[in-house]
């Protein structure tokens, strides 16, 4: 049988993408089909490096072609990924492709810890990462990092001063904490800390990232609207812990986000502190918070849910030395990188599905 171009895409057009519930050949994913006699090579180009539905769409494409053409095929499937985005010609973050705010009600829920695990998560997968410490008055990125005591570069460029960020773990970073001494408390007042925001935002050398994650400070305050007034956001992240006063909080943050003068999408929520389970024990699982509140705290907002983080000691060590749990092998590594695979999925389906977020126009 001759093996066309033509008969290939038809093949193909079988195939469908889980989550955008469209064939492959129909979103443009496949590209560099070359046929030589019974080889066939081709790339399926993902919507991001950290699909976790990789093997299936592959799995899906060999079956496809091999009921087409038979089991004598030679096949060379590469898996490679651009990331989607619905930024185009921004004026500010050009070359960003994805910003994502993640937000908690209130404090000591564990989101700094999240933000860096996930943008390790990211970065790990081959995606291009940035992160800003949006905690003007608690940044805490510095040690989570390893890199206290840091100080970012700064360069000319056409009269203004643009800051270098600094790079630990494949991810760029940017904090308050960079710029300050770290045993000095940041007293400032609201224009001050949403100032200080859009020189991160504006004034910093991002370049090409796929994700730029902005991890804000616990509540709804001026920095949240001084972000969603400075770039259009593609999507937040709730996170949350069990328990019933953490929920309550976290309810008010998504309703923020969900205000339709704002109308920033909520890509979903993640339980922090879901479950402890002891190094010894690492089966077991002890429910000190109360069980499944963030999950029906998705359910009632009808937005997705991403998934449980749970209490190890490790996590808590890895925060201490700067060197983020997901770098290390055992439960939290697989809990983290499944995070981080969920949310690149929704921000996947987000991008596919739902209009552009704008620039939010508040008079305050």
């Amino acid at each position: 049988m001759i093996i066309s171009k033509e008969k290939v895409l038809k093949a193909l057009s079988t195939v469908e993408d889980p989550d955008l519930k469209k064939d492959l050949v129909t979103l443009g994913m496949i590209q560099d089909v070359v046929a030589e006699g019974n080889k066939l090579s081709f790339k399926v180009v993902l919507t991001t490096p950290a699909c976790p539905l990789k093997e299936l769409i592959k799995n899906n494409c060999e079956e496809a072609l091999v009921k087409e053409f038979g089991d004598e095929l030679e096949l060379d499937i590469t898996m490679t990924s651009n990331v989607t985005t619905i930024r185009d010609n921004a004026p500010l973050l050009p070359k960003v492709k994805n910003i994502i705010a993640i937000a908690s009600g209130k404090g000591g829920v564990g989101k700094s810890t999240c933000s860096a695990n996930l943008a390790v998560a990211l970065a790990k997968t081959g995606a291009k990462v940035g992160l800003v410490d949006a905690d003007i008055s608690g940044p805490s990125i510095p040690v989570m990092f390893n890199v206290e005591g840091e100080q970012p570069a700064v360069k000319q460029e056409n009269g203004k001063n643009i800051i270098i960020p600094i790079e630990q773990y494949g991810v760029k970073l940017m904090s308050i904490g960079f710029l300050t001494p770290a045993d000095s408390a940041v007293v400032w007042r609201g224009p001050m800390a949403s100032s200080a925001l859009k020189q991160f935002i504006g004034d910093v050398e991002w370049g090409e990232l796929d994700y730029l994650l902005i991890d804000l400070p616990p509540g709804t305050s001026d920095i949240h609207l001084t972000m969603v007034q400075t770039v259009p956001v593609t999507g937040a992240i709730i996170v949350t812990t069990p328990q019933k006063v953490a929920l309550a909080d976290a309810t008010k943050g998504l309703s923020m986000f969900k205000q339709p003068q704002i109308n920033v999408p909520v890509l979903g929520v993640v339980e922090n502190m879901a479950y402890f389970t002891p190094e010894e024990l690492p089966d077991n699982k002890y429910y000190l918070f109360g069980k499944e509140g963030g999950q029906r705290l998705a359910r009632k907002h009808e937005v997705p849910f991403l998934g449980e983080i749970p209490i190890v000691q490790s996590i808590r060590e890895s925060g201490d030395t700067g060197y983020p749990a997901v770098l290390k092998e055992g439960i939290t590594q697989k809990a983290f990188s499944d995070l981080a695979e969920a949310m690149a999925r929704q921000i996947a389906i987000r991008n596919a599905e739902k209009s552009k977020t704008k620039v939010v126009q508040v008079n305050t």
